[in-house]
């Protein structure tokens, strides 16, 4: 079309020309932007991930154990995460993050253009890479679907993403995904997470300036942690609060109050920490049936035989336990020191991995030694060590101890507000202990130890250790007699007497170095002769001992000789305790059991567990044998436990040179078993029985597991018509002396 300018200026005309030319350029200039702009999202969409994925969407979620009463003990997970709904988040947090993290969230639809440009302008102009302007959809979106990396190309497919869910998600439901998703430091992820954690409570119950310290976190949870940079925590905290009151969230007042409130964190505990060995039991069961992603991704709930209280008491029994076994051989040293090997005093022992409690042992560094005191730090807290606090060594403190040593304290008390301790100095030589207990009537374990510091050392001395059980083995030799028709008042004759063996004559003798002469087998077992024990497994067969241990569930080879019947077997601990449960439960054997039942993420029923029931020996032999073991409680060699106003009966183990000390024991509704040694096999020290060295723990857990609660009675023994018979034999095979 032809324009004919009439009647117009040259100069005029000459000037609308240049304009249309200049509005033609645009259009042209405006189309190229719009197709190379289709044509960039067409490039970027292209791979972009299907958002219709997050309508199944689940994010990795923790499987968690649970005691016999519901509460959590231990747990898996790759990134420790509670899953929450939107009404689990209080308003305060929804305010707290909206207010530092996106102002207009609920306006905008999934990109925000002036942050974005104005943030680009700032790239721009600092000749830096993109960064910064997501709304709280574009993170989602980075944290679901792609790389953490700061690129143009990552940016816009970011915004592509936001847009897209958007589109097909709400605004609660997007919050929700984001809530549960958000990285918040310390392996936590999601902020019912990190509120437990924390703050050791729901998301619900959280302040205002609890609330705005966990919504300051997104941004950088390493530099912002309130364990390890608690004065940066404050300050973004406080820029959160601030915040809120520019939006108009809460009052000047209520922000005046929480940023002057300290902050005051309640770590949750590890809840693995509680039973480690247990736990480590069960993780090992589940990998191999569910396999490792279904456990540490699938949110398994998984209900256990444990009990939190009697573990805690497990724990506390053999600890206390082997302290006193430390203090009553001395100060020995051979202290660890960090400074000899040109390490600093940025130290961390593996033990502060943990907070610590109140009657716990733990590890600390010694920092100062001044004449009389010696300053100290574990963790976060200090102590200073007093002469009182370590009178039982005789020694001065500034003499044993120099900066750097790594030492062994129990925690009389704790100051959360400035990190102050009290400490008891104790000694770690490498002894250690284990216990185990076992319900009678289920076979349910209701509290395991494994060792001294499951993080020193992941060795479970309760499940795998194969020690020598010395006279705790006896009984399995006295039933085999029992069955074949001998009676509790049977006698059988303690004297001098040698076995012939292929090495030649072989003398053995008691603990005690003497003999008492003609003495029934009740007393024979309640005094732990070994003489009398020894003729009583060659009368019955050495092989016909071994046959009844098996039955008992001893599964451990056993070699057929006769040293066997003074406890020369090694055999767990595990297998010890679950044997002598047969007594109580009237010739009964329950096979252990660790788990109860377990259930997926949707809460369908993968495996319920229920008592295995075996027979081992009759009624009849089991109460005799359970008569003729509470004997050694109330006169023979437990006897220290007689002071228990319970029905109680056990076993003593002692091993050549006290190499090893046992006590396995039960009541009527619980059987324990507690072992003390060391790995290598080394004496425990003169006189270390198990009348001293493990009887005690096992008194100080059976106290907390009895209190309060209805003991029970033993079945009564079966009527029994007097017959006196000798029992004096000598057997040519091969012994060796074990002791009481």
């Amino acid at each position: 079309m032809k324009v004919i300018y009439q009647d117009l200026p040259p100069v005029e005309v000459a000037g609308r020309k240049l304009v249309g030319r200049v509005l033609f350029g645009l259009l042209v200039l405006l189309a190229a932007l719009v197709g190379a702009t289709a044509g960039l999202l067409l490039v970027y969409s292209t791979d972009l991930p299907q958002v219709e994925q997050l309508e199944h969407y689940r994010p990795s979620s923790i499987t968690e154990l649970y005691d016999g009463r519901g509460r959590i003990i231990g747990s898996f997970a790759l990134q420790r995460r509670v899953v929450a709904s939107y009404n689990d988040f209080p308003q305060v947090l929804r305010d707290a993050l909206i207010s530092i993290e996106d102002k207009d969230f609920y306006r905008h639809w999934g990109i925000n253009v002036w942050r974005i440009a104005g943030a680009a302008y700032r790239d721009i102009e600092s000749g830096g890479r993109v960064q910064g302007a997501s709304t709280l959809t574009m993170q989602l979106a980075r944290n679901l679907f792609l790389s953490p990396d700061r690129s143009f190309h990552r940016k816009i497919e970011e915004a592509l993403l936001a847009i897209q869910i958007e589109r097909r998600f709400t605004k609660e439901q997007i919050f929700t995904l984001y809530a549960n998703q958000i990285f918040l430091g310390h392996g936590v992820y999601g902020f019912e997470a990190a509120s437990e954690y924390y703050f050791g409570k729901p998301a619900k119950q959280l302040t205002l300036e609890e609330a705005a310290l966990l919504a300051g976190l997104p941004k950088a949870p390493g530099l912002y942690s309130p364990i390890n940079h608690p004065d940066r925590a404050i300050r973004r905290r406080n820029l959160v609060i601030n915040g809120m009151l520019e939006d108009g969230e809460i009052t000047a007042r209520q922000a005046i109050e929480a940023r002057g409130a300290p902050i005051q964190l309640h770590l949750q505990h590890d809840p693995n920490s509680l039973a480690p060995n247990f736990v480590e039991d069960i993780r090992r069961y589940l990998e191999n049936k569910y396999g490792s992603d279904q456990v540490h991704e699938g949110g398994l709930r998984v209900y256990t035989s444990l009990d939190m209280d009697l573990q805690r008491a497990a724990n506390q029994a053999v600890l206390d336990g082997l302290a006193a076994y430390e203090r009553r051989h001395g100060w020995k040293g051979h202290l660890q020191n960090v400074l000899a090997g040109n390490e600093t005093l940025a130290y961390q022992h593996p033990d502060w991995d943990e907070e610590p409690e109140v009657s716990g042992y733990i590890h600390a560094l010694v920092t100062a030694v001044a004449p009389g005191s010696v300053a100290i730090k574990f963790g976060r807290y200090t102590a200073t060590v007093l002469p009182a606090d370590a009178a039982w060594t005789q020694r001065k403190v500034q003499d044993i101890l120099k900066p750097g040593d790594v030492i062994y304290v129990r925690i009389l008390s704790l100051s959360n507000s400035d990190g102050k301790a009290r400490v008891s100095l104790e000694q770690d030589s490498g002894a250690q202990g284990a216990l185990i207990a076992i319900d009678n009537a289920t076979g349910e374990i209701k509290a395991m130890v494994g060792g001294r510091d499951f993080e020193l050392s992941k060795f479970n001395r309760a499940t795998q250790a194969l020690r020598q059980v010395g006279s705790s083995f006896k009984p399995y030799v006295y039933t085999a007699a029992i069955d074949q028709g001998a009676r509790p008042d049977d006698t059988v004759l303690d004297a001098p007497v040698t076995f012939p063996t292929a090495s030649g004559p072989y003398t053995p003798h008691n603990y005690d170095e003497k003999f008492e002469g003609t003495i029934t087998l009740r007393r024979a077992l309640a005094q732990s002769r070994n003489i009398p024990a020894l003729k009583v497994a060659e009368r019955v067969g050495i092989k016909t001992v071994i046959d009844y241990a098996h039955r008992f569930g001893i599964t451990s080879n056993i070699p057929a000789y006769l040293p066997v019947a003074l406890g020369a077997a090694e055999v767990t601990l595990f297998e010890q305790t679950s044997a002598f449960s047969v007594f109580p439960n009237d010739g009964v054997r329950i096979l252990p059991r660790y788990i109860t039942k377990v259930e997926d993420y949707e809460g369908r029923v993968l495996e319920e567990d229920f008592p295995d029931v075996k027979d081992a020996i009759s009624a009849r032999t089991a109460r005799i044998m359970t008569s003729m073991l509470r004997e050694v409680v109330l006169h023979g060699t437990g006897i220290a436990a007689a002071s228990m106003k319970y029905p109680l009966a056990g076993k003593t183990g002692t091993t050549n040179d006290f190499t090893d000390a046992w006590f396995i024991g039960f009541s009527p509704s619980i059987t324990t078993g507690v072992w003390i040694g060391y790995d290598e096999k080394k004496s425990l020290g003169a006189k270390e029985s198990g009348a001293r060295a493990a009887l005690p723990i096992w008194m100080d857990f059976m106290k907390v597991a009895l209190a309060g609660k209805d003991p029970g009675e033993f079945q009564p023994m079966p009527d029994l018509p007097p017959r006196p018979v000798r029992v004096d034999t000598v057997d040519t095979a091969p012994a060796a002396e074990e002791s009481h």
